[in-house]
């Protein structure tokens, strides 16, 4: 369920707190775990560390990002791939590939040169 309206969006009072003492020209990395807080126009050119679960990943504000959450720039879960059997193949063919390209570049006499 969404915020109401009549309340209007949720922006954490620390972090304009931080925001505010910072408008000096010092730019360092505010760190923050509130996820949830909606990014407001004065956060834009700052760099926010947004913790995902994990450790604090580095997200600099623009102006497109304005009116969405912090949590939506710092994925916490990181995909690896779908494997398969089909995948296997074409990952052991590519590498294959790539084998037979080294081995040739190194069988060719160092005072040669490629055309």
């Amino acid at each position: 369920m969404s915020r109401s309206s009549k309340k209007g969006p949720f922006v954490d009072p620390k972090l304009i707190k931080k925001v505010s003492l910072l408008k000096s020209g010092d730019r360092k990395v505010i760190k923050t775990w509130a996820r949830h807080s909606v990014i407001a126009p004065e956060f834009v050119g700052f760099m926010f560390g947004v913790h995902n679960g994990r450790k604090h990943i580095e997200v600099l504000i623009k102006e497109e990002m304005v009116g969405h959450r912090l949590g939506e720039f710092s994925p916490t879960r990181h995909f690896t791939k779908h494997g398969g059997k089909l995948t296997k193949q074409l990952e052991a063919a590519a590498s294959a590939t790539e084998a037979a390209k080294k081995a040739a570049s190194q069988a060719a006499p160092a005072g040669a040169v490629k055309k």
